[in-house]
């Protein structure tokens, strides 16, 4: 039997160093809710005793009863019925049943709309235990969103209607936002809705690449302002699954087989308008980013978790020449890279989904506060987790992704022939972690949504926040460390914003600046960790010896003036012959 939260310290950890304890505070609005509901936390002790037990039974749902179906659910898939139904992989109906009686479903949502009032870290831990199960899970479990989005920006009478059902496992959801001809630039969408003489919404038109596109509520980006052609035009409306929408295709994909990917026709399919006109991507999709881009840094996350555990489950007990080969120094030096690699992810992924809860808390009680001397104050915290969440959020989900890549690669090398073939799981690990690094924004993106906060210096302002009110005294040396790299992340980026090159230059050196900046904030995390929890000392001391060449590597290309790539692209790349 395996519960895959108690089995991974880590995970508890890394939520102590972080200490949740002020999240909790502004969650439950000074604890209020045990007034009204005696299942409600009355301190912020009792809330993280909550916190808990939710991962627990989560790890307990999700080690005993979904992952023993994760090969069967990647080598069945979804069925699409001539219907233009989907009927889901056993496994996958299995686990929304579990989940659904759990309450996890609606782990953020209020309680009085039948959700756990819990904060989005752990729900990111919860996305983190469901993806070593299997990934495919995490993006219909992951899709919480949905329910939040609900939360936020409709009526009362739609939150009532919609979202206790997507809490207790009635309803599953999809966001349908991207179509053939609109991917990542969601200003071009086509899908067309408008209101009859009644005043009743009709949506038309075709989505595709939609995550769990057959889901009974629908978020739907469609254009309700005729004549526009950007963004402004976008309002945000809730499709239920009807015959007017139909499923004519599920996508054959790399990975994540168990994940129903749809081509989605709508065809006057009724609607109901979610908040205000016009305000469907500037806002409300804009709203879900940070909620996406940690759900998928927490779905890389897991895999790696997954991956990591296999390869180094192998190397102790694979022999050749007579020992295990774990014993061999090379092997052990790809399983530490991969291990610090692992922790790094998880740590970035966590925090940055606490600053997420500290821009929401602080959001409510800031609306609570207005016209009060106090409002001043909270105000100022609040424009600063807003801030860092521009820039941490892609930072996390860039990260990890790219560590699910290098962490399933490097099992599939410890396991050698075993890891190519289909009898161990490892190959599945390495195409899911692919898909990471493109969905929700690929990395190129997360580098271009990261890189204003690096230029503007903000890793300075996040290093300090993660070292407030740390006891460093042991940990000079690492401090000092740290800040040095960050000023040798000042001397790029100044070097970077003088080049003659301007913007071609900043675009083509941002990656280095970003990987720079991610070093000294990991480094940050890992002192904070340390200061904690003894064992991780040597895990801070790898990630600075080695994460900090690799950085200081980078640095020194950004200041480097080199521009081939660009400038001699046609001669360095040049276009494949052509037979006549």
């Amino acid at each position: 039997m395996a519960n895959f939260y108690t089995d991974n310290t880590d995970i508890a950890k890394v939520i102590d160093a972080l200490d949740l304890s002020e999240v909790a505070t502004l969650l439950e609005e000074n604890f209020k809710f045990a007034e009204e509901y005696d299942f409600a936390p009355k301190s912020a002790e009792e809330a993280i005793d909550n916190y808990k037990r939710a991962l627990e039974v989560c790890g307990d749902i999700i080690g005993n009863r979904i992952n023993p179906t994760g090969d069967e659910t990647d080598r069945v898939g979804n069925i699409l019925n001539e219907d233009g139904s989907v009927t889901y992989t056993p496994g996958i109906k299995l686990a929304i049943k579990l989940l659904g009686r759990s309450g996890l479903n609606g782990c953020t949502i209020p309680y009085y709309l039948g959700g756990l009032n819990m904060p989005c870290t752990i729900l990111t831990a919860c996305n983190d235990i469901v993806s070593r199960a299997d990934a495919a899970l995490m993006n219909i479990f992951g899709l919480q969103g949905i329910a939040e989005t609900i939360n936020s920006f409709a009526s009362e009478e739609i939150k009532k209607e919609y979202v206790p059902g997507l809490c207790d496992g009635t309803y599953t959801g999809a966001m349908v936002l991207t179509e053939p001809d609109a991917g990542s630039d969601l200003q071009s969408v086509k899908t067309m809705a408008y209101q009859d003489e009644n005043g009743n919404w009709f949506v038309n038109g075709v989505k595709r690449f939609i995550t769990n596109g057959c889901g009974d509520v629908l978020l739907v980006l469609a254009r309700t302002e005729e004549g526009t052609t950007n963004g402004a035009g976008l309002s945000c409306l809730l499709v239920e699954k009807c015959p007017q929408v139909k499923i004519r295709r599920l996508e054959h994909k790399l990975g994540i087989n168990g994940s129903p990917t749809c081509e989605m026709v709508f065809n006057n399919a009724p609607a109901k308008l979610i908040g205000q006109r016009k305000r469907g991507l500037i806002t409300y999709v804009m709203a879900l980013m940070n909620g996406a881009r940690v759900g998928i840094s927490a779905q890389a996350t897991g895999i790696g978790e997954a991956s990591y555990r296999a390869a180094r489950d192998y190397g102790a007990s694979r022999k050749q020449f007579g020992v295990t080969i774990d014993t061999f120094p090379a092997l052990r030096e790809l399983l530490s890279n991969m291990s610090v690699d692992l922790q790094a992810a998880r740590i970035l992924a966590y925090y940055s989904s606490k600053c997420v809860d500290m821009e929401n808390g602080l959001t409510k009680k800031f609306d609570s506060l207005k016209g009060t001397p106090e409002a001043a104050e909270v105000r100022t915290r609040l424009k600063k987790y807003a801030a860092f969440n521009k820039m941490l959020t892609p930072m996390a989900k860039y990260y990890a992704s790219e560590m699910s890549m290098r962490v399933s690669n490097g099992a599939i090398a410890v396991l050698g022939g075993s890891g190519y073939m289909k009898d161990y799981p490892v190959e599945r690990y390495m195409r899911d972690a692919r898909i990471t690094s493109i969905y929700e924004g690929t990395s190129q993106l997360q580098v271009v949504a990261a890189i204003a906060g690096v230029m503007a210096g903000l890793y300075n302002e996040v290093i300090a926040d993660v070292l407030e009110g740390v006891d460093t005294t042991k940990f000079t040396a690492e401090v000092e460390a740290t800040k040095a790299l960050a000023k040798e992340v000042d001397a790029a980026v100044e070097y970077v914003k003088g080049h003659a090159d301007g913007k071609m230059y900043h675009d083509l050196h941002a990656r280095e600046l970003v990987d720079g900046a991610v070093a000294a904030i990991n480094a940050a995390l890992f002192i904070r960790l340390a200061a904690k929890f003894e064992d991780k000392e040597c895990v801070l001391k790898y990630w600075q010896t080695v994460e900090f060449a690799n950085a200081k590597n980078q640095l020194a290309k950004a200041k480097s003036g080199y521009t081939a790539s660009v400038i001699d692209f046609e001669k360095i790349a040049p276009m494949p012959l052509q037979d006549a």
